[in-house]
């Protein structure tokens, strides 16, 4: 119980049109939740990556940074022709993009959100999804650098008054993703160029080590990336796009799943089993598992190990998203965006299918730090009607909704899953409770003296369920998974209420069967 108490508190950051509100939990009390702060102005919000900080821009020009245990202002920051900010990993360092005219203006600058002061200034002419953020961290915020022309730039992240500490030379590079910590390691994409394959390269962040690609990977008809590296910075995977489809499938092009190890040990393509574009590809949290969602629908799924040997099939459906929990074990598999919204809760340790359901026009779509939840919102601009949320339990059963005339954003503040208790034990006590319904649900009917005999044979049969000692705090699980009700009670009133019904049906047919035989 005392692990219970140190959890830290579940939110919900939900942005309307100029303002933003915060929810504490779930779990919530009487189905709603608490609010933390309310309709607080804004512009947009965003948390840093552990959670800790969140930057909130008031107008064009005014961002505020705040400390998310407090609800307090840590700094304000006023930035003429803001176009674009964003917060380090621990929430360090805020760096900005405005809007700049000539090359002598240096409109990238990143300040220390402590002190306020600018540490670092450089200009740049645009900002693309590969050029933003500037200036990129690894989790643990221990390296910093900068893609730049024909060259990755690493600075001391500690001090940024040393300006570039040392140069990575790689021409025509074109993308960059620093691994998560520990590690560290860069892997860096170089296009097509006069016959060349295209490539991606791994190499150290230290610069001794510098002098060769750790791993490569080369490969034609390719002109854009996306790097996925896992949480232990052992591999990354790489979703190889080209914009046309050469065997003339699809109009959307060709893509390819590629694995590179830092070890060595594995430069190939991931082996999938079926033709069609690669969907969505995501780590598992321990790093040692990762799933694809592939192939021209209906899509395929599997769960592959870090060797790129298939572990599970998730079968095949109108799907397009995968999601890892947090706390391991389990998986949401999902068709989003122009797909129905079918949605599948799987248990890939027992290999087993623990629900469905349905959350048409989901826009995005997150596990909960603890584990337990899974939300789903519907969101402008990318539809401007039925905009929501949705909170899920972990097995696919809804848990909450609350719909908004207008809703721009909802996500989860992040967490260390490691600071929650383990879902197994969850997972255990809801079989418990699900046993002992089972159990309250055996009734003998007034039937034949038969009957009641096989019946009275099969509960002798089955003896009582095991109670683990951790299901004998049930109670408060089944307040949490049933929100207050008592399901077993819930049921017994329906089969009642249909009992009742049927007997109805049976005396009506009776007496129409008896006028009948009188009137012949």
């Amino acid at each position: 119980m005392s692990s219970l108490v140190q959890s830290p508190t579940l939110e919900i950051l939900a942005r309307e049109p100029e303002v933003f509100s915060i929810w504490k939990g779930p779990p919530f009390n009487n189905g709603q939740p608490l609010v933390k702060l309310e309709k607080v102005p804004c512009t947009a919000a965003r948390f840093s990556e552990n959670g800790s900080r969140l930057m909130v821009t008031k107008s064009n020009t005014v961002i505020s940074v705040q400390d998310c245990c407090s609800s307090t202002e840590i700094r304000s920051f006023d930035i003429p022709s803001l176009l674009a900010a964003t917060l380090s990993p621990f929430g360090t360092y805020l760096q900005t993009f405005q809007k700049s005219t000539t090359p002598q203006d240096k409109n990238v600058v990143l300040w220390e959100v402590q002190t306020g002061a600018a540490v670092y200034r450089h200009f740049q002419k645009n900002m693309s999804k590969t050029t933003w953020p500037s200036i990129v961290f690894t989790s643990d915020e221990s390296v910093a650098c900068r893609m730049a022309t024909n060259e990755i730039q690493f600075f001391d992240s500690k001090d940024f008054s040393k300006g570039i500490i040392h140069r990575l030379r790689l021409p025509g590079i074109a993308a960059i993703e620093l691994s998560k910590a520990p590690g560290p390691y860069i892997a860096a994409f170089v296009p097509e160029s006069k016959g060349i394959p295209a490539s991606v390269q791994i190499f150290s962040c230290n610069k001794d080590a510098q002098t060769q690609p750790i791993a490569r990977r080369s490969f034609f008809r390719c002109s854009t990336v996306v790097l996925h590296w896992n949480k232990i910075s052992s591999g990354v995977l790489v979703v190889a796009q080209s914009d046309v489809d050469k065997s003339n499938q699809s109009y959307y092009g060709e893509s390819k799943l590629n694995y590179l190890t830092t070890d060595g040990s594995h430069e190939g393509l991931v082996p999938l089993r079926k033709e069609g574009p690669v969907h969505d590809v995501q780590w598992s949290y321990s790093g040692l598992e990762f799933a694809v969602v592939y192939g021209f629908m209906p899509a395929r799924a599997t769960i592959f190990d870090r060797k790129c040997n298939p572990l599970l099939e998730l079968g095949q459906g109108s799907y397009n998203t995968i999601r890892f929990n947090p706390k391991g074990r389990l998986i949401c598999l999902a068709g989003f965006g122009n797909l129905p919204g079918d949605m599948a809760f799987w248990d890939y340790t027992e290999k087993k299918l623990l629900g469905t359901t349905k959350a048409e026009w989901s826009v995005t779509s997150e596990w909960s730090p603890d584990g337990r939840y899974f939300m789903t919102a519907t969101t402008a601009p990318r539809l401007q009607i039925d905009n929501g949320i949705k909170i899920f339990r972990y097995d696919g059963s809804l848990y909450f909704k609350k719909m908004f005339n207008k809703l721009y954003q909802a996500d989860w503040k992040p967490e260390a899953p490691e600071q929650f208790d383990d879902i197994n034990e969850l997972l255990k006590s809801v079989e418990t409770l699900k046993i002992d319904n089972n159990e309250k649900k055996v009734q003998v009917p007034k039937s034949s003296p038969e009957t009641r005999s096989n019946v009275q044979a099969s509960s002798v049969q089955k003896p009582a369920a095991y109670r683990p000692p951790h299901a004998k705090n049930a109670a408060s699980v089944k307040a949490e998974l049933f929100g207050g009700m008592a399901p077993s009670e819930e049921i017994s009133k329906n089969a009642l209420r249909n009992k009742k019904r049927r007997e109805k049906q049976k005396e009506k047919k009776a007496a129409e069967a008896s006028a009948a035989a009188s009137s012949s």
